[in-house]
């Protein structure tokens, strides 16, 4: 019988990889078993990139199983080169507490701290990491390494074959974090670790190791990358990361982020970033014809998950006072196009000269080289900016110029 966790992940499209799904499938039927996920400690906030990795702990806690967070005060003492042009800016120890502190945060928001049987514990890998002996962790551990084997991760092989230079410390990251998987598995009966599908090489050390030394089985698990549309980085915009601290991104701001995802990725995200049930969202997406629609229930759960349902709430309704003629909306100068200009695609300097937004095509072009130009709220970088229907929202389109000229555009 297939477990809950593992079909709901499935489901949700959770599950890259799996070191041995059957067995992970059949221990999970028969007890509740802790799993963790590792974070950097580089930053005080975590950025949407992580979510997923989140959702997955959350994911846990639904069906009855406990979760470990793992915050690697250690190992962001030297950096994880995977995925990395060059090696990281190096944090002290009181930088790094200071963002495990503030990291936390957003896990307390997010998972369930009441439930004794599924309520998450907090490890930092400095505990251990800090009071190494290294002449005994290379007898007792680094001897289970080959470097033929490290040569060929990823990790290390895409930064070498890209002749970027890779510090010793770095290339001993995999080790670390594989003798942090030993360690939770011995000392919190940690069977599973879960990562990003990069993380696959550095989660079978761990679990290769724990079978050398111990002769027991661990699992490793990976979530897939999350690859946009668009082609861009998920959780990257023109404006930066979009921080899950609301001190470093506001939750109206935050809430728009989802509301103004791709068209095409909006059913992959209802998916991973949502609690609505996988069986809902396949009626949704294949009965609801608006997809701006889905796009607001996009925002809406995301921003309750993170924010709480009443912040949620707020921030649709600042959104549509904005854009619905209310509100902010209530007072902008208003443009009006005919529906069948938008339809053959309006350029966007054009559109700002001819309606004295900008004097001339060449001062818009400067007011968009010098960051100072937005479709609702969204900073426009590309000179060839075309308008079509998709930067309307219910026939309507806000555009910015600096901080206080504002414009709403309306369709006829």
């Amino acid at each position: 019988m297939k477990n809950k966790l593992i079909s709901e992940m499935q489901a949700r499209g959770y599950l890259s990889q799996c070191t041995n799904l059957a067995k992970l499938n059949e221990i999970c039927n028969k007890k509740s078993i802790s799993g963790y996920i590792g974070f950097d400690c580089t930053a005080k906030s975590l950025h949407v990139g992580s979510l997923l990795q989140i959702m997955v702990l959350k994911l846990m806690q639904k069906h009855g199983h406990k979760p470990i967070i793992l915050l690697g005060g250690g190992t962001t003492l030297i950096g994880d080169p995977s995925g990395k042009d060059s090696t990281r800016k190096i944090l002290n120890q009181k930088e790094i507490k200071k963002n495990i502190e503030s990291i936390k945060k957003i896990f307390k928001k997010i998972l369930n701290f009441k439930n004794k049987k599924t309520k998450p514990i907090f490890v930092n890998n400095a505990d251990w990491l800090t009071k190494l002996n290294y002449i005994k962790f290379l007898r007792d551990i680094g001897s289970h390494f080959t470097i033929n084997k490290m040569l060929t991760f990823d990790s290390v092989k895409l930064r070498l074959e890209r002749e970027q230079s890779l510090s010793y410390m770095e290339f001993n990251y995999m080790i670390l974090q594989a003798y942090d998987f030993y360690q939770l598995f011995k000392n919190d009966s940690c069977v599973l670790q879960i990562g990003g599908s990069d993380q696959w090489g550095n989660i079978i050390n761990g679990v290769e190791l724990i079978r050398r030394i111990m002769q027991k089985e661990a699992y490793g698990l990976t979530t897939p990358l999350i690859t946009l549309a668009s082609g861009a980085k998920m959780g990257k915009t023109e404006r930066g990361a979009i921080w899950l601290n609301k001190d470093l991104l506001s939750p109206y701001d935050y809430w728009q982020f989802w509301r103004n995802t791709d068209d095409r990725d909006i059913e992959k995200f209802l998916y991973f970033f949502t609690e609505i049930e996988p069986n809902k969202i396949k009626h949704l997406c294949e009965n609801e014809k608006d997809i701006n629609k889905l796009k607001i229930i996009l925002a809406n759960e995301t921003t309750k998950i993170l924010h709480g349902d009443k912040v949620s709430k707020k921030a649709e309704k600042t959104a549509k006072d904005t854009f619905s003629g209310t509100g902010l909306g209530q007072s902008l100068p208003e443009i009006k196009v005919n529906s069948s200009e938008v339809e053959k695609g309006i350029s966007f300097l054009d559109f700002l000269s001819t309606n004295n937004i900008l004097s001339s095509k060449s001062e818009a072009r400067r007011a968009l080289n010098n960051r100072g130009l937005k479709i609702n709220d969204i900073l426009v970088i590309d000179e060839k900016k075309i308008i079509n229907f998709k930067d309307f929202n219910n026939k309507i389109l806000k555009i910015s110029y600096g901080k206080k000229k504002h414009y709403v555009v309306k369709i006829i």
